[in-house]
């Protein structure tokens, strides 16, 4: 995207689906970049592609403005990635209402006013307080378009505190299925070893033990 070879970057979407993707992650964060324009044009691009279109959309982006840009001209019912309680209630209140506008589901980051959750119950805590102001009348959301993700953090940093960290969001998924079975859960599988990387063997070994349980 940066060289401006859309074609090349049509070609691997393309290739994802084929291969089985289920969602296609589009995110144009990147200093270089014009991110709304090539959120824009890159949506409309895989929107005259069948064999792409077929397959949702997640517009992901730290800006919130990129986001609605790509909710403009997105097909279908995309994805949004993400949006939390860090940016106080009220702007909450207002992104999801946009989202919700667009009928689009949602990623919900286990963030609050005091930063991102660690245990097990305060994932469960930010997550549930998120999802009673989404399914409000403040809002309107289905439950069945709440995602959340609880935060897979980084372990092996060589801090003991961080060495339950998988633990604490596999609990985490327990407690929020039960308090919100309608819910869905995703994660970022790879933040667990990010102080690993380059060793691929043993991140692989250590993704495969996460999603076993």
């Amino acid at each position: 995207i940066k060289a401006n070879k859309y074609e090349e970057a049509i070609a691997v979407a393309r290739q994802q689906v084929e291969a089985g993707a289920q969602v296609l992650d589009l995110n144009f964060d990147e200093g270089m970049l014009d991110a709304k324009a090539a959120m824009t044009k890159f949506l409309n691009l895989i929107g005259s592609e069948p064999d792409i279109a077929k397959v949702p959309v997640c517009i992901d982006s730290s800006d919130f403005t990129v986001i609605e840009t790509g909710l403009k001209c997105v097909q279908g019912k995309p994805i949004v990635n993400s949006i939390s309680l860090k940016v106080k209630e009220d702007e909450f209140v207002r992104q999801a209402r946009i989202v919700h506008q667009f009928g689009a589901a949602v990623v919900v980051m286990a963030f609050d006013e005091q930063g991102q959750a660690v245990t097990a119950e305060d994932k469960l805590r930010i997550c549930k307080r998120s999802y009673d102001i989404l399914t409000s009348s403040r809002v309107g959301f289905r439950p069945e378009d709440i995602i959340f993700d609880p935060n897979i953090l980084t372990i092996a940093t060589g801090m003991e505190e961080h060495n339950n960290y998988a633990v604490e969001f596999i609990n985490s998924i327990k407690l929020i299925k039960e308090a919100m079975p309608l819910a869905k859960v995703s994660g970022g599988v790879s933040n667990l070893s990010f102080s690993l990387r380059g060793n691929y063997s043993l991140r692989e070994a250590i993704h495969t033990a996460l999603l076993s349980h």
